[in-house]
């Protein structure tokens, strides 16, 4: 029985993703552009396009470069790593699927923080604010304490909306109040100060934690943009965690001073 093989058209045009990137080559170099074209799969991601890109570094003008650089871990949005600037939105580039994107599809490194190079950021800032305003449960010692006490069922469910943040950085890149001119210490914090300041144990340091979150940087520099709402990739109720906070720290300051 004779086999039929079926050959590739030649003249038939494969279906390519046009990306243009905007990259650095270290956190003291100049961005440049630079354009590329991979090949389009069904269901491919920007991460889908920037593995091509790095299996074959070769821009759309013909030349071999250096492959993109950027960070990525869960696949599935769950540690944040990937955040970049995405046609002018920061999102996460492992759901950002290149069916729903307009193309050219424009990448960004988010430069509301250092670039370290092309797409890799330094969210050190966010650290440091998380340390500023002690986003963390206390313990004494290492050893086993028990059961600590427990919240209510209907705490515990608004508490662990609060929790969902993974630090991706994609509320901070959206507000225009976390910038060069002033200290803020940007929208993700107000959901952690509510956090840590709800939860049985952590409420021993709340009255700590709104002493630094009322000094620089804090919450006098929120402009109520909600602009990190739109972006937010957990759907994380910051602006009512920011209206929450903002009371906290207003029957704290008015207590403090009727003790003077």
């Amino acid at each position: 029985m004779e086999t039929v093989v079926q050959k590739e058209n030649p003249t038939v045009k494969k279906k390519t993703v046009h990306l243009i990137i905007e990259r650095q080559d270290d956190p003291n170099s100049n961005p440049y552009i630079d354009e590329f074209e991979v090949e389009y799969a069904p269901g491919m991601n920007v991460i889908a396009c920037l593995m091509a890109i790095q299996r074959n570094p070769v821009n759309k003008a013909g030349k071999k470069v250096a492959p993109v650089v950027w960070e990525m871990n869960c696949l599935e949005e769950i540690c944040g790593i990937c955040m970049m600037v995405i046609n002018g939105k920061p999102r996460q580039a492992c759901t950002a699927l290149v069916d729903k994107l307009e193309q050219p599809i424009r990448l960004k490194p988010a430069r509301t923080f250092p670039v370290v190079r092309d797409l890799v950021i330094d969210r050190s800032r966010m650290f440091d604010a998380l340390k500023k305003v002690k986003a963390w449960v206390p313990i004494d010692g290492t050893y086993d304490l028990g059961p600590g006490p427990r919240m209510p069922e209907k705490d515990r469910q608004w508490a662990y909306e609060l929790s969902r943040c993974f630090t991706c950085g994609a509320c901070l890149e959206a507000c225009p109040n976390v910038n060069d001119r002033q200290p803020f210490l940007g929208p993700f914090i107000f959901p952690q100060v509510r956090l840590f300041n709800a939860h049985p144990t952590g409420a021993m340091h709340k009255a700590d934690r709104l002493e630094a979150f009322m000094g620089e940087g804090g919450m006098q520099n929120c402009g109520n943009a909600q602009n990190c709402v739109e972006v937010c990739p957990k759907g994380i109720p910051i602006t009512t965690a920011i209206a929450a906070v903002n009371r906290q720290g207003t029957y704290y300051a008015i207590g403090a001073w009727l003790k003077k």
